[in-house]
């Protein structure tokens, strides 16, 4: 298993993994409550919206690579503890915001998200083994404060904007979601069958077809930055769908807000090839580009020595 996950990032950037220990009876709840939840009148959804201030919540308009992409979304992440709040950096996270009209749909999402996350520790040994590192030595960056968080994606057939909303806000670009890259450490994704998810493989994008109980996991950011760029930050998009409805459930492995980081010393080889970078501030200056136009986006190539 360690050398196929080594191979996979170091070629790649993502793989799909099976046998995974999350039960298909509790992704079989999480997909119904998701549908039912993108179901509820617009305006129930609207009433617990996310913000630049809390990033926890629906959202209609998202932009990647400042062009908006065809999606909704709802976020929520690990459970608010005001004693870390008080101390953390002023990245926009703070309470779980839960829809009322769906009495299952908190406790479904709370226990996918414990699973996921003891997953993405399993996956991550796997990620140092492969570097011949010790399996736990990123672990407790991921634990206590961590900034993990889910998404689940709704990308409809059409514009979720009314015509008047659309004309006042960034237009649609050509993709249901934008080329990107994921700015923690591993994304472990459940989708649909609909399929749409691409990632490029030396420059040309090639399909994700999905696979039935399987999770993708991809690479992201910080673990090419830990890896020295041994690991590959897995770039993907996805393209718009004109016959389905498309629904995907990203889990986002992020570690504490105080977390500094730059290649470990047992991959440097000939020198690091970036400088430490703060996790806090990245993540907050990211997700700034998830509202609105603010120019270039910052990327991890920006810390290259």
């Amino acid at each position: 298993m360690v050398a196929g996950v080594s191979a996979a990032c170091r070629d790649v950037g993502a793989f799909q993994v099976i046998n995974h220990g999350i039960s298909e009876s509790l992704i079989q709840c999480v997909w119904r409550e998701t549908r039912r939840f993108f179901a509820l009148p617009r305006g129930q959804k609207l009433a617990i919206s996310r913000t630049k201030e809390n990033s926890r919540g629906y959202y209609d308009r998202e932009l990647t690579k400042n062009a908006r992409d065809l999606k909704e979304v709802f976020d929520f992440g690990v459970a608010f503890d005001p004693s870390v709040a008080a101390g953390k950096s002023s990245a926009p996270d703070d309470r779980n915001r839960w829809p009322a009209a769906l009495p299952a749909f908190q406790e479904t999402m709370e226990e996918y998200f414990a699973a996921c996350h003891g997953l993405g520790l399993q996956v991550l040994r796997a990620f140092c083994l492969g570097l011949d590192l010790p399996g736990e030595l990123l672990h407790r960056q991921f634990q206590g404060d961590h900034t993990s968080f889910i998404r689940l994606n709704y990308y409809p057939l059409a514009d979720p904007l009314a015509p008047e909303e659309s004309a006042a806000v960034t237009p649609l670009g050509d993709m249901a979601l934008h080329h990107h890259t994921d700015a923690g450490a591993l994304t472990i994704l459940l989708q649909d069958d609909v399929g749409g998810l691409q990632v490029s493989v030396d420059g040309v994008w090639v399909d994700v077809e999905p696979v039935d109980g399987a999770l993708v996991v991809n690479t992201a950011d910080m673990m090419q930055v830990w890896s020295n760029d041994l690991y590959k930050a897995a770039l993907h998009r996805v393209l718009p769908r004109t016959e389905r409805e498309r629904y995907s459930i990203p889990f986002f492995f992020n570690p504490s807000y105080a977390t500094d980081y730059a290649p470990l010393e047992t991959v440097i080889g000939d020198g690091p090839r970036y400088r430490i970078v703060n996790w806090g501030e990245f993540r907050e200056a990211r997700a700034d580009g998830d509202y609105g136009d603010y120019g270039r986006e910052i990327q991890i190539q920006d810390y290259r020595v």
